[in-house]
């Protein structure tokens, strides 16, 4: 029986089993998968302009409006908010071309990236820190897309409303779970726009470019329309200009580090895992000025509507207002069809902006770390579902009550993820020198230049650990604790604290402590890259010409070559 048992287990998991290159020992399956490989030339199909594309579509969304009108909340006058808006995201974007250069060059993810600098089996921490921040976000984006789903809902039937709520008409929906934090109509919109970004999922990263070119269309249109309303309603854009910042001195002085800090926030992310999509890049070029140029004049343009929006609320509610989707709902309240009409325009491309991020930021990014956790089982498609399930099961909405805990939840996620980037970008930049042993990436063996201790690289977890440790005290602090105000002024620059400590501890311990596979001068041989076989061995059949790498040898190794000024320490590609 146990026989059968175990044949039918094992018959199953070799069911569920996704495509992997054959020949693979059981330790390499942990490795590596079609997703986790270098991504062919056929599937290379990214230009410049699908990169503007996605950042023009990924500016507009709520989230990003949010931050920008939280910047109001806290004492600032619109140009002191946009001025942060465009040093932080711009700071973002230098950080953003730096990693996506390394997917572009060599055309692998964040996952397999962070294995030269943690270790093969080391990188899985991060990689599962990055993938349940992405989870953590999906469940955030997804319960703003049902917020936009409510109001689309309410603008045709006036009864979807909570019960509970002063003004509810008779037929509106009673509560069924209190003490739940939310309520029933809000947790059905949730679902229901849950339910249908399900299907957006199963595309492959290469396709679902298509996506972001009709979000980069239809989106900017409704927010210029909100734009323009929010000026009319408030008699003009004079009375909305005029309103001068609440703080002065010291306060207004961190007010607007804080506010670069909460831009920069937004951008921890997607900096650490840019290469799961400049992978996809023709070459490295095509992912650098179209990034670099286009997120801090996309995401600055949103802000500016965000901003100018959330300061009309004030003219005309007396009150600044930093979230959309609640100026909206006023809208709503007064009534009449036109209302009506243009609310579920704004709302319905409001929904889709939603879609379209959480599709980029979060689905692909989990998907991809998936994969790496396990590879054998997971691919960026089932990884993407795992992180759909795990956004469903949170609860997102305790996230958003206020914009404290808002720009509280960004400064945290950071702090981990400044001291990843840190890492990753000081082992390429200035450690290797752009220099990858591309299959030894993806191999299990001791002799590996990337096994170090057991598959843990000391020296970046080391770096990781003091990146962190140096905001973890203004951590405490911003939740509410006491402790000194050196530590909290620390904090409020913590995405470059982390970033500065770990990539400086990070490159001190590898020259008092030299690690392999490094150049001593810049050398990038990504180039050679077409189509990498992995499995032990098969590098030697290919220079006999019967197998499928693509991967040219004696080039890689003519660009690197051994001289009086440049040393290439690295073993058998």
């Amino acid at each position: 029986m146990n026989r059968v048992r175990k044949s039918k287990i094992g018959h199953f998991a070799d069911k569920i089993a996704v495509e992997s290159e054959p020949g693979l020992t059981n330790a390499q399956l942990m490795l590596t998968n079609k997703d986790l490989k270098p991504v062919e030339p056929a599937r290379r199909l990214w230009g410049p302009w699908n990169f503007v594309g996605f950042w023009v579509a990924d500016s507009f969304n709520i989230n990003t409006w949010m931050i920008s009108s939280s910047m109001i909340i806290s004492g600032l006058s619109w140009w002191q908010s946009w001025i942060c808006v465009w040093i932080g995201y711009f700071i973002s974007a230098c950080f953003i071309c730096l990693t996506g250069r390394i997917g572009a060059t060599y055309h692998i993810g964040f996952p397999v990236v962070g294995r030269a600098s943690f270790g093969i089996w080391g990188s899985l921490w991060p990689v599962f820190n990055r993938a349940a921040m992405a989870c953590i976000w999906y469940g955030v984006q997804a319960w703003i897309g049902g917020e936009c789903v409510a109001l689309m809902i309410r603008s045709i039937w006036n009864s979807f409303q909570d019960a509970d709520m002063p003004g509810a008409p008779r037929n509106a929906i009673p509560n069924k779970i209190p003490g739940s934090g939310t309520n029933s109509r809000d947790f059905a919109a949730f679902f229901i726009f849950w339910l249908c970004s399900l299907p957006a999922i199963w595309f492959p990263v290469h396709q679902i470019r298509h996506l972001f070119t009709v979000k980069a269309y239809v989106v900017p249109v409704a927010g210029i329309a909100f734009f323009i309303w929010a000026i009319v309603k408030a008699h003009g854009i004079g009375p909305i200009v005029k309103q001068p910042n609440t703080i002065y001195g010291s306060e207004l002085g961190w007010a607007i580090v804080k506010g670069i800090m909460s831009s920069i926030a937004n951008f921890a992310t997607l900096i650490v895992n840019d290469p799961d999509f400049s992978r996809f890049a023709g070459k490295p070029k095509d992912a650098l000025w179209s990034q670099l140029i286009t997120i801090p004049c996309g995401f600055a343009f949103t802000s500016f509507i965000g901003i100018i929006v959330s300061s009309s609320s004030t003219v005309i509610y007396k009150e600044p207002i930093w979230n959309p989707l609640t100026i909206l709902t006023k809208f709503l309240d007064e009534g009449g069809a036109g209302t009506r009409t243009g609310v579920f325009f704004i709302a319905s491309a409001f929904a889709l902006a939603q879609l379209g991020t959480n599709i980029a930021a979060n689905s692909v990014s989990a998907g991809t770390d998936m994969t790496a956790l396990l590879p054998r089982y997971l691919n960026i498609r089932r990884g993407g579902y795992v992180c759909a399930a795990v956004g469903l099961a949170m609860c997102p909405w305790n996230l958003l009550k206020d914009s404290n805990s808002f720009t509280t939840y960004l400064s945290a996620y950071s702090v981990f993820l400044s001291s990843i980037a840190g890492c990753i970008i000081s082992d390429y930049y200035f450690v290797r020198k752009g220099y990858f042993q591309i299959r030894d990436l993806y191999s299990a063996q001791k002799t590996s230049p990337y096994y170090y201790w057991f598959g843990f690289h000391w020296r970046g977890y080391a770096a990781y650990i003091c990146g962190i440790l140096i905001n973890i005290v203004g951590f405490v602090g911003a939740i509410g604790k006491p402790v000194p105000k050196g530590a909290t002024y620390l904090y409020n620059l913590n995405f470059f604290c982390g970033f500065i400590v770990a990539s400086g501890v990070y490159y001190l311990l590898c020259k008092i402590s030299p690690i392999e596979a490094c150049s001593d001068r810049w050398c990038e041989v990504g180039d050679e890259i077409t189509e990498v076989s992995v499995a032990y061995g098969a590098h030697h059949h290919d220079e006999s010409g019967s197998g499928s790498e693509g991967y040219d040898e004696e080039a890689a190794k003519g660009v690197a070559t051994k001289s009086s000024d440049v040393e290439v320490r690295q073993k058998n590609f």
